[in-house]
């Protein structure tokens, strides 16, 4: 985003990797010319402006030429902004193609800035800006939905959310002919998303017959998404060539070698004739070029790409991978010098510096590769001097010089959680610091003794909720104010200038529930675990054990989470499940309903009823329901301060753009808890009874 011309020059960098490897169609990712994520800046035209002047760069470059290249903008057509592809050939436009089917879902809102085109099959004159009638020698070119013919093929453009649709362009668009189908995408990752993306690209061709090329953005675009990449390419149902799905790689190019006569056996079916035959037809802009070279200059020297087996990364690799490629992008963008993360010893911040641990090894790895981009990122945010020769190809020596963790105990801190703590950071090569904090913690307990003329206790000492509250919340609130003094301090001291990344480490569990201090150690300048539930995060912890060969991580799996905000007695030990009436397992149920299934208390409970109704009577079903929503609804106001994290799961509480909600709630839902209790009275407790056999219920 905003780096119009490092997007120039990646573009240019992807045409002249296809051109040499002889290809001679080119497909980039959505808006790749100002970057997807410029948001509210689309509405400036500017925005526009800028993206003509690289259009025109991109026009005049030689690499450019004897290639058919399919690039994304901004358009303003007749005083309507569009979100077009520009379909380029020897330094003149061919056809702008702008998106009909716009994606104002989830985190998308293209709506708020593009208008989608309505005439669909139709085309209409655009006169040119004169910067670029000056280089193409064009006043005017075909704006619409119409489909490119070259003297040997037919291509037609898809974008991104038309894939998702349910009548996507490229089915009539297969129908009247058109054999190569271009996607151009801006899709974000999620855990498990991949293999709906896939598979509706498979099947867009196995009935129908063709070629299709998806290209999808890869790395943080500015916000709190990670496009994942993973462009592909698909021929009869069959994925031919697939590329990285996490990468620090600034250009990546998929490419395949096909035989289009295998696009028209596969269409020789009569059903498939007969729909074709009645097919509506599109306007059809000539090339005289065809993507096709000389059968005597291809046979038996060129391989046919053929299918292959899709690489699917487990949760567990893509929670290692897609956020520690997202905090690499940040820090190098962000031009600071490291990060800083409150490690508590216990498995959410451990999870987060694992994370960091995990982007030290792709940095590493890639130092290896000899790429030279991740070598200087890595060498100035390090604080190497210009001439410096170091390499960073040990993850842990990298670690040391860019990434510092803190234990911030008190006197209601074990020794077991300041231990983790300690083996975690030796384990990984942070640069660790452990403090005490009580003298600080006790001083403003004094300061409120002495203007109120009450002492304030914590209830395994005779105090109330309220004071007990109160006293947890000065530790918690505490440490972040200690985690922004050391971020930017402690480069100072290590003599280097600039300053620290603060990291958070709430889980999206904790977060939706409520869990957690406003304005404590929650409060960050990015979170990467924020829309990550602590069952996934267990997982992960497992995975990277054996994966990092990090034992010490056992010790995180093995203990009970705790927030150690209250005095330990030999009768008492904080618990967090305990302080929240549920369990993880349970609040990743309550978020999906809530979210994902779009749930309100009454349809949830009933939901649950059949999920939990063999070993939960309905009362307890409804107590479990109600709490949550109680809980949930008079914490929702955290959520309105909540760290920008990355976004990896579909039920995230983020307030931001993902979930829109009130944060001032009627708590106690009386309606809907009514309702919910009416019903409770006429449901037979069925919790003690054997599940019964679903071959005879069927």
């Amino acid at each position: 985003m905003f780096g119009k011309q490092g997007n120039y020059e990646r573009i240019i960098a992807s045409i002249r990797i296809a051109r040499e490897r002889g290809a001679t169609l080119r497909v980039g990712p959505e808006l790749e010319i100002p970057g997807y994520g410029c948001l509210d800046h689309f509405l400036e035209g500017d925005t526009v402006l800028h993206s003509w002047e690289i259009l025109g760069q991109i026009l005049e470059n030689e690499v450019c030429k004897g290639i058919v290249c399919d690039v994304g903008m901004p358009i303003i057509h007749k005083n309507v902004l569009y979100n077009c592809r520009v379909v380029i050939h020897n330094g003149k436009i061919l056809l702008i193609r702008p998106k009909m089917w716009l994606a104002n879902d989830g985190n998308y809102r293209e709506l708020r800035y593009f208008t989608p085109w309505m005439k669909h099959r139709q085309t209409e004159e655009h006169f040119l800006p004169r910067i670029i009638q000056h280089v193409t020698g064009q006043t005017k070119v075909p704006f619409g939905d119409a489909v490119v013919s070259t003297t040997d093929t037919c291509i037609g453009v898809e974008l991104c959310e038309e894939l998702f649709t349910p009548a996507s362009p490229h089915i009539l668009m297969g129908l009247d002919g058109v054999e190569i189908f271009t996607n151009s995408s801006g899709s974000h990752h999620e855990l498990r998303k991949l293999y709906t993306r896939v598979e509706l690209i498979k099947e867009a061709t196995l009935k129908l017959g063709g070629v299709y090329l998806y290209a999808n953005q890869q790395g943080c675009d500015g916000d709190r998404l990670y496009y994942d990449g993973c462009a592909m390419i698909a021929v009869n149902g069959k994925i031919v060539a697939q590329g990285s799905q996490f990468s620090l790689n600034d250009v990546e190019v998929v490419s395949a070698t096909i035989d289009i006569e295998d696009v028209r056996s596969h269409r020789t079916s009569k059903s498939r004739g007969m729909q074709a035959a009645g097919a509506e037809r599109y306007q059809r802009i000539e090339v005289p070029m065809a993507l096709s070279g000389e059968a005597k200059d291809f046979l038996g020297d060129v391989p046919i790409s053929k299918g292959i087996e899709v690489r699917y990364h487990k949760p567990e690799e893509e929670i290692a991978l897609g956020p520690a490629c997202w905090l690499w992008d940040y820090l190098r963008r962000s031009k600071t010098q490291g990060f800083f993360i409150p490690l508590s010893g216990g498995i959410d911040s451990c999870a987060t510096s694992v994370i960091v641990y995990s982007m030290c090894r792709l940095v590493a790895e890639a130092a290896a590769r000899g790429d030279k981009q991740v070598i200087a990122d890595a060498r100035r945010i390090a604080g190497e001097p210009s001439e410096s020769l170091w390499m960073p190809t040990d993850p842990r020596e990298l670690s040391n010089k860019i990434f510092h963790t803190c234990y911030m105990g008190t006197e209601n801190s074990s020794s077991d959680t300041r231990g983790r703590a300690k083996r975690l950071a030796e384990a990984i090569g942070s640069y660790h610091i452990d403090l005490n904090m009580d003298a600080i913690v006790l001083a403003v307990r004094n300061l409120f003794a002495v203007v109120t003329g009450v002492k304030p206790k914590f209830r395994v000492h005779g105090g109330t909720e309220a004071e007990n509250l109160a006293l947890q919340n000065i530790q918690a609130r505490i440490r972040m104010v200690l985690a922004y003094l050391f971020a930017q301090l402690l480069p100072f001291v290590r003599g280097r200038n600039g300053g620290l990344l603060v990291l958070g480490s709430a889980n999206v569990d904790e977060s939706l529930r409520g869990y957690l201090t406003k304005y404590d150690c929650s409060s960050a300048d990015i979170n990467p675990i924020g829309a990550i539930s602590k069952t996934d995060l267990k997982k992960f912890i497992l995975y990277a054990r054996d994966a990092f060969k990090l034992p010490v991580l056992d010790d995180f799996l093995n203990a009970v989470p705790t927030a150690e905000l209250e005095p330990i007695t030999e009768t008492y030990v904080q618990a967090d499940e305990a302080d929240m009436g549920m369990t993880y397992d349970e609040l990743s149920v309550f978020g999906r309903l809530r979210k994902v299934e779009k749930c309100g208390p009454y349809s949830m409970f009933t939901k649950l009823l059949h999920e939990w109704g063999t070993t939960l009577s309905p009362d307890q079903i409804a107590d479990k329901v109600k709490r949550f929503f109680f809980e949930y609804a008079r914490n929702r106001h955290k959520m309105t301060t909540l760290t920008p994290s990355y976004h990896a799961e579909s039920y995230s509480p983020d307030d931001n753009r993902f979930d829109l909600r009130p944060f001032l709630y009627p708590v106690r839902f009386p309606y809907q808890f009514a309702k919910i209790d009416k019903l409770v009275e006429t449901i037979p407790d069925q919790s003690n009874k054997p599940t019964a056999d679903k071959s005879k219920v069927d």
